[in-house]
């Protein structure tokens, strides 16, 4: 399993600038992670910027939303996780060449986690719609209670859950 993950990693890396530079036609958010984590402590913007700053990221130019996806599911960095943070999405009604492929190739290379994404997927079709916010103009809202509105009880506190447990926060 351990080289299918290398793989996919591999395959993410050479197709993410190609993608950008062929779908991507909107404006950088032009926001960097030292900024991010001076915004309010309850804010999306603020665990956006501890999430990258955990990581070790910044921001990718044109690809910002997928990160704040991440922080407001609290889906990881692994290979898993990005399939299934893609499953999550399709779920929601997301629909991007890059979600395809990211989704089918996971899903093929890496049947053994088939259950995580199809529950992925599941929170994403039972969440209200989020996949369509302008996430820039959200940064110093309240992480919280964006998750609420946008996830139900049992999902905030599964969400809650798996971050105390990566320690994410």
């Amino acid at each position: 399993m351990k080289y299918r993950k290398k793989l996919i990693e591999r395959l993410f890396e050479k197709s993410q600038k190609t993608y950008t530079n062929m779908f991507k036609n909107h404006e950088p958010w032009g926001i960097y992670k030292k900024e991010l984590l001076t915004y309010p402590e309850d804010s999306i913007g603020k665990h956006l910027g501890v999430f990258l700053d955990k990581n070790n990221f910044e921001l990718i130019s044109k690809v910002e939303r997928h990160d704040a996806y991440q922080t407001i599911t609290g889906y990881g960095t692994k290979v898993e996780d990005e399939i299934g943070l893609q499953c999550l999405c399709f779920g929601n009604g997301k629909r991007s060449p890059y979600l395809y492929g990211a989704m089918i190739l996971g899903i093929i290379i890496l049947p053994d986690y088939y259950r995580y994404y199809f529950k992925s997927y599941c929170i994403g079709k039972n969440a209200n719609l989020f996949h369509h916010y302008d996430y820039k103009k959200l940064l110093k809202v309240s992480i919280h209670d964006f998750r609420q509105a946008i996830f139900s009880i049992k999902q905030v506190n599964l969400i809650k859950i798996k971050n105390e447990q990566t320690e994410i926060f």
